[in-house]
């Protein structure tokens, strides 16, 4: 199993995280390749026409996407591993930590990577509002006891929120004590303490 990976994409780490817990880590060649919407990667292109990672290959098949990724290894391999397959509220969950990565990503397009004659604050807004009101969604469900098992959609709140950090976008830990110690107890775990985010995007050749 080969993973095309990038040490800073929330979409890879989840996948990265998932291999780990599915005990699939040993099997699966990690291979970091840089992206960026202006700065082309042949090699990426070359196995998604979106030219973006995580992709995965294995037997013989090229997925890209980690929804569908995520799917295609809990489907053949979650049967040998504490992860259970995805109810709705995992694939629910797991949709909004991909909005919380996708808001982020645009947010910090306004903030530090266009130009700042191009910047615009209300698109910026719009996006930092998406923000906190999922980290008040989830702030609540913390707060409601929601768990803190192996899950897809856990897994993927968890490496969400985890760039958030480390990308420095507004935090969710201030007066959300909850899901704070949600966080913590999610990713107290080898799989998250061994996949540490690093690096950063690179705009140019």
């Amino acid at each position: 199993m080969q993973l095309f990976y990038q040490t800073h994409s929330p979409y890879a780490r989840k996948i990265l995280v998932l291999i780990d817990e599915l005990g699939l880590r040993e099997k699966t060649l990690v291979t970091h390749y840089e992206t960026s919407p202006t700065n082309r990667n042949n090699q990426v292109f070359e196995l998604n026409p979106l030219g973006k990672v995580p992709i995965l290959v294995h037997a013989g098949v090229t997925l890209y996407d980690s929804a569908v990724i995520s799917r295609y290894l809990m489907d053949r391999f979650s049967a040998d591993s504490d992860c259970s397959l995805p109810n709705f509220q995992d694939l629910q969950h797991e949709a909004l930590a991909t909005g919380i990565a996708d808001a982020g990503i645009l947010a910090r397009w306004e903030i530090e990577r266009r130009p700042l004659d191009k910047r615009y604050q209300p698109f910026l807004d719009g996006q930092l509002l998406k923000l906190t009101e999922s980290y008040d969604y989830l702030e609540k469900i913390s707060s409601e006891g929601h768990s803190v098992a192996r899950s897809l959609g856990n897994i993927a709140l968890a490496t969400a929120l985890e760039w958030v950090e480390f990308v420095k976008l507004p935090s969710f830990r201030l007066g959300r004590p909850s899901l704070s110690n949600w966080l913590d107890r999610v990713t107290d775990s080898e799989s998250f303490r061994t996949t540490p985010y690093s690096g950063n995007t690179s705009d140019s050749a």
